[in-house]
């Protein structure tokens, strides 16, 4: 089982005396105590202009944590490739591959917030098909060193990507996979499926599996498994794990419901948004306090023994999984963030390592 830390860069749930240049060092601070734990993966995403996150470009964060760092890998969590010119990435990841020496993993995804596509002046009803075109560009590139295109977004001539990337990034390329079609484009990609924690797993298995299946239609050998993406807070208090848990992680749902409008009719004209349309109606009619106790239990949290069984759990469900947690967010305090890393960092995961040790030597 991989690590990865997903770090969010979010000032919503803290008063006003909490700056943007604080809530940089305080992540910067998490990241390098990261790689003192062990974890294996630092995952910044990319989102612009809100209190809800941001990181306006994850490979400038990620390029100065290579200067900082000596062995985490330094994946983007995500690149959002509309938003993005094909040629542009392409370069930016083989620059940030040069300069840590091998430790780029390329993540990408499409982007879901209306009040963020519109300051690109990006039509959010093109994305499927930017997102498939540009997407498709920036992973041949990387394998290739050039970049072309000719579709009807991306008239690319076939251009050298300076410096030539030398590794492949075969296993190094994720996909963000929470909408059906989304999980087909991951598929056809290569990538590995990335799905948040949103929805019981017994719900989720049947993406993954559709993933699989799709997978085998584009590729020799085994799909990878998905990563799952939670939202933890791991405490030895049980009392206290359970206080925080239910203050910040429901407080961070919140803030996902604001940002991206999930109960907002808009999903239900948007092209490539279908999935996300259909769920407005059954969101409006689930009250906030049962969608806020949904959301809290496929979560991560408790003490380090209920984090283990929640793990256990969710294998016996969708089988082997990689697991990024995000340890900030929705006004947690900085010190509570710390202990909540610290302590699945030595009482979780190192548990979860021995056990993968000794089914491997079986």
């Amino acid at each position: 089982m991989d690590f990865g830390v997903q770090m969010v860069f979010q000032s919503y749930g803290y008063d006003d005396s909490m700056t943007d240049h604080q809530v940089y060092q305080e992540e910067i601070e998490l990241a390098l105590l990261a790689e003192e734990l062990g974890f294996d993966k630092l995952w910044p995403v990319e989102h612009h202009f809100y209190d809800y996150s941001f990181c306006p470009d994850n490979t400038v964060f990620l390029a100065n944590m290579a200067a900082r760092t000596k062995r985490i890998g330094l994946a983007t969590g995500a690149v959002i490739v509309p938003w993005n010119d094909p040629l542009r990435v392409a370069e930016k990841i083989a620059l940030l591959d040069e300069l840590s020496d091998g430790r780029a993993v390329f993540g990408m995804g499409r982007g879901l917030a209306r009040r963020e596509y519109a300051p690109f002046g990006i039509d959010m009803n093109e994305s499927r098909e930017r997102f498939d075109e540009a997407s498709a560009m920036i992973v041949a590139a990387l394998e290739t060193g050039y970049i072309e295109g000719d579709g009807p977004f991306y008239k690319q001539p076939r251009t050298p990507i300076r410096p030539r990337p030398t590794r492949s990034f075969k296993g190094r390329t994720y996909c963000v996979s929470m909408s059906p079609d989304s999980v087909l484009s991951a598929a056809r990609l290569g990538a590995q499926q990335v799905m948040f924690s949103q929805n019981h797993w017994e719900e989720n298995k049947g993406m993954i599996d559709a993933y699989k299946e799709e997978y085998a239609k584009h590729h020799a050998g085994p799909p990878p498994p998905p990563i799952t993406c939670d939202f933890v807070y791991c405490d030895e208090d049980k009392e206290r794990a359970e206080e925080l848990a239910k203050i910040h992680i429901t407080g961070y749902l919140s803030s996902v419901m604001g940002h991206y409008e999930l109960a907002g009719d808009h999903f239900k004209d948007a092209k490539g948004y279908e999935s996300y349309g259909q769920s407005v109606d059954i969101l409006k009619s689930v009250g906030l306090e049962d969608q806020a106790n949904a959301y809290l239990d496929v979560q991560i949290w408790g003490t380090p023994e209920m984090c283990l069984e929640k793990i256990a759990h969710r294998k016996s469900v969708i089988g082997d999984f990689d697991l990024t947690c995000c340890f900030r967010y929705a006004g947690m305090p900085f010190e509570a963030a710390k202990r909540n890393m610290q302590t699945f960092g030595t009482k979780v995961m190192p548990v979860l390592r021995e056990q993968e040790a000794a089914r491997a030597a079986e």
